[in-house]
């Protein structure tokens, strides 16, 4: 190559999807050419744009399994809690209740709360559904579970617990309830989601919270009174599923509607 010749001029553009290359960046493989030729290790399955083609084939099947549920309800609460105790009990009322009002039971399909409230459902021939997730403990979905689906992901996960839910009851739980909880009222104040009841089962359990909540979050201007207005606290789950249904609700879920994501 002459000293003078101009380096834009020195390599023809190469076309890589929608990606157009100069000069270095043009000296790589064709795509096809590197799929039919590697004979190595599958690290390519441990990369994030194959990542993104797992969550989305995530996406596709919840959407897919999910879509013709009706009218559904999420119910939260701890993997710990024991069969025969009084929140398990608690559970498999709620799901019992929720059925006999022609209502599906979305759960996170493990042990405890969760398989009490799938249970309840099953005994009150409604539809129970189970969504799992990946984790280093592995509990796989519970016998009463249904309709399930295993997650790699969680907020693919819990997109599907909000998009195909009318509203939520949460016993109670430790880490994940919390979170569940506090990101669905974050998605309520927010407006993400409209209409959307929440209602707390076990006043004992959560009343040091909610007190928490308004004497210091609010007490220091962190939220404001009215946020406590997201929540309802009971202490019978007859009065819970009666909340959770008469509450303002959103209507099913379809393809082609149009609401808040």
């Amino acid at each position: 190559m002459s000293i003078n010749a101009d380096p834009a001029k020195t390599s023809q553009p190469r076309r890589k999807g929608p990606l157009e290359l100069r000069r270095k960046q043009a000296a790589v493989e064709m795509s096809d050419q590197h799929l039919l030729d590697s004979k190595g290790p599958g690290q390519f399955v441990h990369t994030d744009p194959w990542r993104v083609l797992r969550i989305q084939s995530e996406f596709v099947e919840g959407f897919g399994a999910l879509a013709d549920l009706g009218p559904a309800v999420s119910v939260f609460g701890s993997a710990r809690t024991k069969p025969g105790s009084p929140y398990y009990e608690m559970g498999v009322e709620v799901g019992r209740k929720l059925a006999a009002a022609g209502v599906a039971v979305i759960t996170g399909g493990g042990p405890g709360s969760m398989e009490a409230a799938n249970r309840g459902t099953v005994e009150g021939n409604g539809v129970s559904v189970g969504l799992g997730i990946e984790l280093p403990f592995e509990q796989g979905l519970n016998q009463w579970v249904d309709l399930g689906i295993n997650f790699r992901y969680f907020f693919a996960r819990k997109t599907m617990f909000v998009k195909y839910a009318q509203g939520f009851i949460v016993l109670p739980g430790g880490l994940g309830t919390l979170d569940e909880l506090f990101e669905a009222m974050v998605l309520v104040q927010t407006r993400k989601v409209t209409s959307f009841p929440i209602v707390l089962l076990g006043i004992s359990f959560w009343g040091p919270m909610i007190e928490w909540i308004r004497g210091t979050l609010v007490a220091e201007g962190m939220v404001s009174e009215k946020d406590l207005d997201l929540i309802q606290l009971v202490d019978d789950p007859a009065q819970a599923v009666e909340l959770v249904l008469h509450g303002t609700v959103r209507p099913p879920s379809s393809n082609g509607e149009q609401r808040p994501e």
